[in-house]
C-alpha cells in the first residue's frame, strides 16, 4: 500500500484516509488502482464492522481527481477509457462492500472525491463542507453508474442542477437535499462520526448487513421478497445474536453480540 492511502484501526472500526494533504487529497490514478484490493481485504476481515473514509486534515475530503496527471493518464480516448474503468472499479468496490461505510467529509468534496463519498452508505460533513461534481466544467461526461448514485440520493432535479452547473453545494443545502446525512462543527465532526460508527459496530451485524443488502435491492428496483430476502429474514432467527438480543431485553441489559 502506498503512502497516499493510510489505514488505521480502532477496535472494530477501520479508517481509510486519502493521504495527500498537500494537494487537498486529490486522488491519483495509483490510488484508484489500489482501492479495490484494499477494500476487499477490509471487507473480508471478520473483526472489522464499520469503515470510515476520510481525507487527511480538515481542509478537504478530496478536491477531486489529480488533474495534473490528465495529460498522461487521459491523453486520448484509449487511455481515458482505461482510467475511467479503474475509477469505476474503485467506486464499485466501495459501494459493493457488505459492511457499513461512512464518508467523513471535511471541507472540499469535489469531482472524484464526491464520487467516492457517494459510494459510501452515509456521509457526515462539517459546516464548511462543499460538494461538487464538475464534468461540465471540464468537457467530460459523468458515468451512468455514478449518476445513479447521485439521483438515488437527491432525486433527478437536484442531480441535474448539480451536474448542469458544476457549482459547489454548501453543507446546509447538502443536508436539505440528502447529499449529506449529518452536519457538525468542524471540531466535533470526528467525535460524532466515530460515535455513530461505534454504535453501529455494537449492533447485531447480521441485522446490519442484511439491512444494507435489502436496501440495495430496493434501490435497484426490487419491490417484493424473493428467495434470497426471505432466507435472510428467516435465518436471523437461527443466529446466536437473536438469542442474545432476546436474553438482553428480558434481563434489561445491553446485548453482547458476537456474529461477524
Amino acid at each position: 500500500m502506498s503512502d497516499d492511502l493510510h489505514v488505521e484501526r480502532s477496535g472494530a472500526v477501520v479508517t481509510l484516509t486519502l493521504n495527500r494533504p498537500e494537494s487537498r487529497n486529490a486522488i491519483r490514478l495509483s490510488m484508484y488502482r489500489e482501492l479495490p484490493s484494499l477494500l476487499a481485504g477490509i471487507d473480508a476481515d471478520p473483526t472489522v464492522k464499520v469503515l470510515v473514509v476520510r481525507g487527511a486534515g480538515t481542509r478537504s475530503f478530496a478536491a477531486g481527481a489529480d488533474i495534473t496527471e490528465f495529460r498522461d493518464v487521459r491523453a486520448d480516448a484509449e487511455s481515458a477509457r482505461s482510467y475511467n474503468e479503474q475509477v469505476a472499479a474503485a467506486e464499485r468496490a466501495l459501494d459493493g462492500m457488505g459492511k457499513p461505510t461512512i464518508a467523513m467529509v471535511h471541507g472540499y468534496c469535489i469531482g472524484g472525491g464526491c464520487g467516492l463519498a457517494l459510494a459510501c452508505d452515509l456521509r457526515f460533513s462539517d459546516t464548511g463542507a462543499r460538494f461538487a461534481i464538475t464534468p461540465a466544467k471540464l468537457g467530460l461526461v459523468y458515468s451512468l453508474e455514478s449518476t445513479k448514485r447521485l439521483v438515488d440520493l437527491v432525486g433527478p432535479a437536484q442531480a441535474k442542477w448539480i451536474l448542469f452547473s458544476g457549482q459547489q453545494v454548501d453543507a446546509d443545502r447538502a443536508l436539505a437535499t440528502g447529499l449529506t446525512d449529518m452536519v457538525a462543527d468542524t471540531a466535533e465532526l470526528a467525535e460524532q462520526t466515530y460515535a455513530f460508527a461505534e454504535l453501529v459496530a455494537a449492533r447485531a451485524q447480521f441485522s446490519v448487513r442484511a439491512a444494507k443488502d435489502i436496501v440495495r435491492r430496493i434501490v435497484g428496483g426490487q419491490t417484493d421478497d424473493d428467495e434470497a430476502t426471505t432466507l435472510l429474514r428467516n435465518s436471523s432467527f437461527d443466529t446466536e445474536d437473536y438469542a442474545e438480543g432476546v436474553r438482553a431485553f428480558l434481563e434489561k441489559r445491553p446485548p453482547r453480540f458476537t456474529w461477524s
